[in-house]
């Protein structure tokens, strides 16, 4: 396998060096993962990365994986199919969509508003001389409520290690991000069911106690219905998901 790498390398460096360019497809930058593509990023300090592109979605704080792929892709082609899928797990569209500013194409605009769906950001066109507070606050609350699914990549980094992927093969590295989403989700879950159970305890036992402020008391049962994580059709605390 090492030596069929090393024979495509081979082929794809005169090709480039024939044609007198600096690209070429499906691109081999590893001997050991002939997989991995250069995509380029262009951030600061980085404007290329290697590894896997992962398209992924926030829910209540939970995530949920939409596409793992090692070529490069454009991320707005995938949002009718991440919407559908919302349709499909929930049963409703969205009322809102916050993306960021690559989603908000006019096919995308089009799309969401004969839906009924609300798209987050501003409108296309010459930004208006003047803005109400109204659409102010609005667009203040849309970012800072896209920031959830920034920061999950940054605990996933930080806390479960997604930037320490060390397998080799494609599949293999695919088991352990879509794993290490998997604990994310399930980290929330514990932190919830705790929340639950204190919050039952506390409200149980003795109305006397002055509520922890590190309690959340949002966190009922009937929270937990509506996001599908407990059925009540058989038994309150039959399914867990």
């Amino acid at each position: 396998n090492c030596l069929e790498t090393i024979k495509k390398v081979y082929e794809q460096q005169q090709s480039m060096w024939e044609n007198k360019t600096q690209s070429v497809p499906q691109r081999i930058v590893s001997l050991t993962q002939p997989h991995i593509r250069p995509i380029v990023r262009g951030k600061a300090g980085k404007p290329i990365e290697f590894g896997a592109k992962l398209s992924v979605s926030c829910v209540d704080n939970y995530v949920f994986l939409e596409k793992i792929s090692w070529e490069n892709f454009n991320e707005s082609c995938h949002l009718k199919e991440q919407v559908e899928k919302y349709k499909e797990t929930f049963g409703y569209y969205p009322e809102s969509v916050h993306v960021d500013k690559i989603y908000r194409t006019r096919e995308n605009r089009n799309w969401c508003k004969e839906r009924g769906i609300r798209i987050s950001g501003p409108k296309l066109g010459r930004p208006p001389k003047n803005v109400s507070e109204e659409e102010k606050k609005q667009a203040h609350s849309d970012e800072c409520f896209r920031n959830a699914i920034e920061g999950k990549f940054g605990q996933a980094k930080r806390r479960f290690s997604l930037n320490l992927v060390m397998t080799k093969l494609p599949e293999t590295s695919i088991t352990s991000i879509a794993i290490t989403f998997l604990v994310v989700n399930l980290c929330k879950l514990l932190r919830q069911f705790l929340s639950l159970f204190l919050s039952l305890f506390t409200n149980n036992r003795t109305g006397e106690l002055i509520k922890p402020p590190f309690i959340n008391f949002d966190y009922t049962l009937n929270n937990f219905y509506v996001l599908k994580l407990i059925d009540l059709s058989e038994n309150p605390w039959s399914k867990v998901a």
